[in-house]
């Protein structure tokens, strides 16, 4: 695909489908600016993977980038909000400590998050967070229930090495 045919499909791909991905990830998280900014993550992936997308298959995939940062920005916030409860009763959200503590934290989520690859991230926050069996995954991803167990396996050796409690 020449550079200039690339340019054409992303353009009209992007108006046709800016304000459908922008609705619906607004619908999900509720906030216009975080919504512009992942609309634009959407597109900037999108940018980078036109090659490998189908002709016809654009829109799904798009819909597919918009859930999976749905579902990673989901995930960081339950297990922030799991580490706030099981921390120390005796810190307080003002104190210094909890401060430090809470951005220490942060920092090795977001590097442990990150440090996944796509397929065991996508695993991991389907069973985890929307609570999908492994059958169902293996399903939706069209990858064998086998192929899930082993991303989710890794996934969990990964991020327990990283953040404790998970």
């Amino acid at each position: 695909m020449t550079e200039q045919v690339k340019k054409k499909l992303f353009v009209k791909t992007y108006d046709e489908l800016v304000q459908v991905i922008f609705n619906f990830l607004f619908y999900r998280c509720g906030n216009r600016t975080l919504a512009e900014d992942y609309t634009q993550e959407v597109f900037i992936k999108y940018w980078d993977k036109m090659a490998n997308v189908h002709t016809g298959k654009e829109k799904s995939y798009l819909f597919k980038i918009a859930k999976n940062i749905i579902i990673n920005q989901i995930a960081h916030k339950q297990v922030v909000m799991k580490f706030e409860q099981n921390y120390n009763a005796h810190a307080t959200p003002d104190s210094p400590e909890f401060i430090l503590e809470m951005k220490e934290f942060n920092i090795k989520l977001q590097n442990a998050i990150g440090g996944l690859t796509e397929g065991e991230r996508e695993v991991f926050l389907m069973n985890r967070i929307d609570g999908y069996k492994y059958r169902e995954i293996a399903e939706l991803l069209e990858i064998s229930q086998k192929a899930v167990e082993k991303r989710m396996h890794k996934a969990l050796i990964k991020l327990r090495k990283v953040v404790e409690k998970i």
